[in-house]
């Protein structure tokens, strides 16, 4: 087998490790001002305006941008632009979407092209974009090493934009910043970057450079995250789960994910939901199917999670799922869709990779009873 393993940007990891920001951005050459892209209710804890004031001190302009909330939609992506006329780097503080945010805008300020001319690679990225450095504060969507990025357009589909362009130039990986995050929320969040790990290790696309990645996330994941969901003060397991998001998100910058993500990204097209909820319910739906391949890369994934075998997996994470409190259901606004609608998105062009990728061949009749197992799943969280 041959395979290449994409760039990693540069990592810092630690508790405390914002502290080095300052002097991070500092070494960069002929930074003057910032564009802070930030996720609102950090803003409002007064994060942004200690960054903000560090820089300051460091002889660097901030200019920041918090007006958006739940997934990346084109209108905050214009008005990220917008903002962030005349700097120099982008710096990424919160969850996915604002490092998702971060990293297109950079992009586009750069060049002064829409989002849109970029969508599924419709046109080539630029290739002098703005400096980039992401600070993640959830450890799951891993866009902090990605090359992808996620946006509705405007219809409200999923669109991706990617390549090496849009990646950071430095990670910063601070677990103390995770510590505020809700017990529902670090599941939820952990439950798609174990996912990611799991996909990337198992699909079509695996290889050993990105499998060394995914099971050191798989570990890391399934040995910390109940306990970062029931005790928040525990800082290495804080820090085992944010590693294990970064290394799943270099997996899937590599081998990208499989029908889970495709159920997830589905339902996204439907109503609102969050994406780690959405992509474990996906994923205990079609795990025992998936199982059944009973390939060699599926038992070693179950092996880096603590188990024997494939076979093994669909009972260890329901049970996985249980202690981290997962509840298995749909938010009240789906409530007007059924398995039909859920099966239409299923098959939608923008989430066939996902569909080709997996191990098995998805049938349409796949897809129609994982829909509506799916769709019979409580409605009203």
């Amino acid at each position: 087998m041959s395979f290449s393993v994409s760039a990693i940007p540069d990592l810092r990891f630690g508790e405390d490790a914002l502290s080095s920001l300052a002097a991070a951005v500092k070494s960069f050459d002929g930074v003057g001002t910032v564009l802070l892209v930030i996720d609102a209710f950090l803003a409002q804890s007064g994060l942004a305006a200690n960054i903000s004031a560090e820089l300051t001190e460091a002889g660097v302009k901030t200019q920041v941008f918090s007006d958006f909330a739940g997934e990346p939609k084109l209108a905050h992506l214009h008005a990220a632009i917008a903002a962030g006329q005349g700097a120099d780097m982008v710096v990424g503080v919160g969850g996915g979407s604002a490092l998702d945010i971060g990293k297109i805008v950079a992009c586009c300020i750069a060049s002064g092209e829409d989002p849109m001319h970029y969508a599924l690679a419709a046109n080539a990225l630029p290739k002098n974009p703005l400096k980039k450095i992401m600070i993640p504060t959830t450890a799951g969507t891993g866009s902090e090493t990605s090359a992808t990025n996620i946006f509705a357009g405007p219809e409200g589909k999923k669109l991706w934009i990617w390549g090496p362009e849009t990646k950071a130039d430095l990670v910063i990986l601070d677990p103390a910043l995770t510590k505020t995050l809700p017990a529902n929320l670090t599941a939820w969040c952990g439950l798609d970057a174990f996912i990611h790990a799991f996909e990337a290790a198992t699909n079509r696309n695996t290889h050993r450079g990105a499998q060394f990645y995914a099971h050191q996330a798989l570990r890391l994941l399934t040995g910390a995250l109940e306990t970062a969901v029931k005790q928040p003060d525990d800082m290495a397991a804080r820090g085992h789960v944010l590693l294990g998001s970064c290394f799943g998100g270099i997996a899937i910058d590599n081998c990208g994910t499989a029908i889970a993500h495709n159920i997830s990204h589905a339902l996204a097209g439907l109503a609102p939901v969050h994406h780690g909820l959405a992509t474990a319910l996906g994923f205990e739906v079609t795990l025992p199917w998936l199982a059944e391949a009973n390939t060699a890369d599926l038992n070693a994934a179950a092996k880096a999670c603590g188990v024997e075998s494939a076979a093994e997996l669909p009972a260890f994470v329901s049970d996985w799922m249980d202690r981290c409190g997962i509840v298995r259901a749909l938010p009240a606004a789906f409530k007007p869709f059924d398995a039909s609608d859920l099966a239409r998105e299923m098959r939608a062009t923008e989430n066939q990779p996902m569909r080709r990728s997996t191990i098995r061949d998805v049938t349409d009749a796949d897809i129609d009873r994982f829909a509506a197992a799916v769709m019979a799943l409580p409605k009203g969280i």
